[in-house]
């Protein structure tokens, strides 16, 4: 009842529609009572007395209860469909809007076809109760009411013989709601399995289709569909004896009124109107609690989906806004790190004791083995995560006191993995700025040495790329993110090795364009290439998440440390493959001073 309860806090806004259909249901449930009455008139009155002329009105009073009873079905059914369609427009925007509010570290976690299950299949497992299901019981609860009320005041010992297997219905109701609900939950994840394993597949295809694993991912979607199967016989098993059983005590129920009403008519104590009345009635009055099973089972599918609805809901971000957190004024761009460090997990420590005073205008270049904390440390600046210790400070100021959304439209970022919308180029390049100008997005188009690509092609700009930037190479992919991150005009720029799917020669061009437009910016770069880290005003080179070294290109290579290490093994190729052969003896003379 919690989740119920908590469901239909998303009704009240629309409370005068659901009155309206509540209100049409006592009219509805009152003509569903006049039915009977009527044709106990037509036989008790009409047929006993053989006044055919009022044969004639007993059959357009019957035609006219259908019809306004029709009438008043529409206005109910419609108004309470509207209703629910409101409150599910409302849950969906709730869910997606808190998912935008969710952390970086709860993403690192769910899986999509989870997320995307809850927001679509629970969400109308939830429309579905909110706009028939509760209606329709409350509509049984009034129907019941008034119908036993009619009968007892019709033949009171004869109501209360037809009642003798309610207690059984009741019964079998509270057991299948009992077993019903976890099975529908094991369902609800089950789906949710199936639907992550869908969108994975459909976006590794290229993975699936280059090493020919098309058999083995058949496998395993036939595993997890036949597991889903297995899930809902169960519960349709368990729903198909429950229907069962209640029919047989409806059948009961109505036995006991032809045996003892019948016995009544032939002892003169009823009419034969009153007992086929009777017989319509008893139909009104056990039908509410016969399709009470089917009522509960929707219940409790929704009471299913909600919890995994409110599951979502209930999870806080990481990362928020403190209270009386204010914008951050327009940045110089100084950055400090003090005592900085961050785990993942408490006790793992992922980066550690950092201390760094980086000046506005300075290009800091980060290097380091494979899970050094290279990406983690770039990443605690715009606060995607918060640091588990120590300062991130942005012009003096700790970036938790200032709102998130201002802190960031100051930073421009291009993340290790490119991701492209499916969009025009336009749309893609202006993402973090919409209101730019033509001119600006063909200059930052430009600056990224992707414009020449772009007005080649038969759309120019408003070209549409597909789904995750497919049918652009990854250079790109790379220069157009690159582009959308240059026209934000941000005073801090990250380039999470921003270069490095691009091959040496646009390389050189990219990095002329960045030496005019990173001029008085502050810029954190990991980077795979020479020219980005000779570059550099300032390298830091960390190891188990803590710097190991830091300075120039010149000091570090003549230490002979890990920065001569990397060098030796990755920038030295690519200083013969430039064409310098005079700066490479120079740097292997310098390397090998340092190591001796």
């Amino acid at each position: 009842m919690k989740v119920l309860r908590r469901l239909l806090k998303f009704a009240s806004p629309y409370w005068k529609k659901y009155l309206l259909s509540f209100g049409l249901v006592f009219g509805i449930s009152a003509l569903n009572l006049l039915q009977p009455m009527v044709i106990k008139w037509v036989i008790d009155d009409i047929l006993e007395s053989k006044d055919y002329t009022l044969l004639l009105y007993g059959a357009l009073a019957i035609l006219g209860v259908a019809a306004v009873k029709g009438i008043l079905q529409f206005f109910q059914r419609f108004s309470m469909s509207y209703a629910g369609q409101e409150v599910v427009f409302d849950i969906r925007n709730t869910l997606y809007r808190h998912l935008q509010q969710l952390s970086f570290s709860f993403y690192d976690q769910a899986q999509t076809g989870q997320i995307m299950s809850r927001v679509t299949s629970d969400v109308e497992t939830a429309q579905r109760f909110l706009s028939n299901g509760l209606v329709q019981m409350v509509s049984m609860a009034v129907t019941f009411a008034a119908t036993f009320t009619l009968m007892i005041s019709q033949h009171s010992k004869l109501t209360f013989m037809a009642l003798i297997p309610v207690p059984l219905l009741v019964w079998r109701v509270q057991v299948y709601s009992t077993q019903v609900r976890p099975m529908f939950w094991d369902i609800q994840q089950q789906l949710a399995v199936l639907t992550a394993r869908l969108q994975e597949n459909i976006t590794g295809q290229r993975v699936v289709k280059a090493f020919a694993r098309k058999d083995y991912e058949l496998e395993k979607f036939e595993t997890d569909n036949m597991a889903l199967l297995a899930r809902n016989v169960r519960a349709e098993r368990l729903s198909a004896v429950n229907w069962a059983l209640m029919r047989l005590f409806t059948e009961v129920s109505l036995a006991i009124i032809l045996w003892y009403g019948g016995w009544q008519v032939m002892s003169g104590n009823l009419t034969y109107g009153t007992l086929i009345a009777f017989n319509m009635l008893l139909g009104q009055l056990i039908g509410p609690i016969r399709r009470l099973g089917f009522w509960v089972s929707m219940a409790q599918r929704t009471i299913a989906s909600g919890e995994r609805i409110f599951e979502i809901l209930d999870t806080r971000a990481d990362v928020e806004d403190k209270p009386g957190a204010k914008p951050v004024p327009p940045i110089e761009g100084r950055v400090t790190l003090e005592d900085v460090g961050f785990a993942y997990e408490a006790g793992q420590m992922v980066v550690d004791s950092i201390n760094l005073d980086v000046k506005p205008g300075q290009t800091i270049a980060v290097l380091g083995g494979t899970g050094s904390g290279k990406s983690t440390l770039i990443n605690l600046i715009p606060r995607f995560y918060d640091v588990s210790k120590g300062r991130v400070l942005v012009d003096g100021i700790d970036v938790r006191d200032v709102t998130i959304e201002s802190l960031r439209r100051q930073i421009g970022i291009v993340t290790q993995e490119t991701f492209l919308f499916s969009a025009s180029l336009r749309d893609n390049i202006a993402y973090g700025k919409p209101e730019a100008t033509e001119q600006e997005i063909i200059e930052a188009a430009q600056a990224a040495h992707i414009d020449e690509f772009i007005s080649n092609l038969p759309e120019g700009y408003d070209s549409v790329i597909g789904e995750r930037g497919v049918g652009l190479s990854g250079g790109q992919k790379q220069r157009v993110a690159i582009a959308r991150a240059l026209l934000m005009d941000a005073r801090i720029l990250l380039l999470d090795e921003s270069t490095s799917s691009v091959d040496v020669e646009t390389e050189m061009r990219i990095q002329e364009a960045f030496s005019r437009l990173l001029e008085d910016r502050t810029s954190f770069v990991i980077a795979q290439r020479l020219s980005t880290v000779r570059n550099a005003d300032w390298i830091i080179v960390l190891d188990k998440g803590t710097i190991a070294e830091q300075g120039t290109h010149e000091v570090l290579l003549k230490k002979g440390g890990i920065y001569t290490s990397i060098y030796n093994l990755q920038f030295r190729p690519q200083e013969v493959q430039l064409g310098d052969p005079e700066q490479a003896a120079l740097e292997d003379t310098a390397s090998q001073g340092g190591g001796n």
